[in-house]
């Protein structure tokens, strides 16, 4: 989740500012938590609780109504009546606390499923949640990167077999789980370590906080640190609130839950 709550943020100022290359300063002034980081606190947090997803995603979008939301989500949080049916990155984005606080896959992909229905009811917006709780899970339990590839692939459908030089040249943004989850999971899986999965799925010049935000979620499991050179800023960004549901997060993940 602390590689999520960092690729968000990392990756905030180039959302809007697409950039080609992996060479930039990793630290903007102007890097801030986005709605990604928002709302992985938010399920982090329900999940912790055992409380009820769709109340936690109102709870804190309301604690921070100017975080950046999508068109879709902001109007549900104003008028949160049904369930919205989109098949966004957001549940894919907001998911990785799911993949460390369950033990057991079964688990961990109804819990997903569980966080994305509120707002990503589509199966699509469900199976970007399933895919990337499910690849943080298998990460921090020592799956191999080819593993990974091979079971992401065979689970979910999704052509990890591209490589980055492949896909940057005509890659722009689209903010669906279809067209920027799997992509996110290329930049982990091309990378060496946790900055250089941020790195490189900000250098696809596409949806940058959010891919970021995937991708550093995998990496942390999978490398198992951030380096203290992206552990201390984004820690510095958090405000309080957010940096108490962190701690608590720090202190049980892992831990064995049982499935709902």
């Amino acid at each position: 989740m602390l590689g999520a709550i960092a690729g968000d943020m990392i990756g905030s100022v180039y959302e809007a500012a697409p950039i080609k290359h992996e060479d930039f300063p990793l630290w903007d002034p102007h890097c801030r938590a986005t709605d990604d980081s928002v709302l992985t606190i938010a399920i982090a947090d329900a999940t912790m609780r055992d409380a009820d997803y769709r109340a936690a995603l109102l709870r804190w979008g309301h604690r921070y109504p100017h975080a950046g939301y999508g068109a879709g989500f902001a109007q549900w949080l104003r008028a949160p009546h049904a369930p919205l049916g989109s098949f966004g990155n957001g549940a894919a984005m907001r998911v990785s606390a799911i993949g460390w606080l369950y033990d057991e896959e079964p688990a961990v992909l109804e819990a997903a499923r569980d966080s994305a229905l509120p707002t990503h009811a589509h199966p699509e917006g469900i199976r970007g949640a399933q895919a990337v709780a499910l690849a943080v899970f298998l990460a921090r339990r020592g799956i191999t990167r080819e593993d990974l590839r091979l079971r992401l692939r065979l689970s979910f459908g999704y052509d990890l077999d591209r490589s980055l030089d492949d896909i940057r040249p005509h890659y722009g943004f689209d903010a669906s789980c279809p067209g920027s989850v799997p992509e996110a999971i290329i930049a982990f899986l091309a990378s060496s370590d946790v900055e250089d999965a941020i790195r490189k799925a900000i250098s696809l010049g596409g949806d940058a906080d959010t891919q970021a935000c995937i991708a550093g979620a995998i990496a942390e499991a999978y490398y198992g640190e951030i380096p203290p050179r992206i552990l201390r800023p984004m820690r510095d960004r958090l405000p309080v609130d957010m940096r108490e549901v962190v701690s608590r997060f720090e202190q049980c993940r892992g831990a064995v839950r049982a499935p709902a």
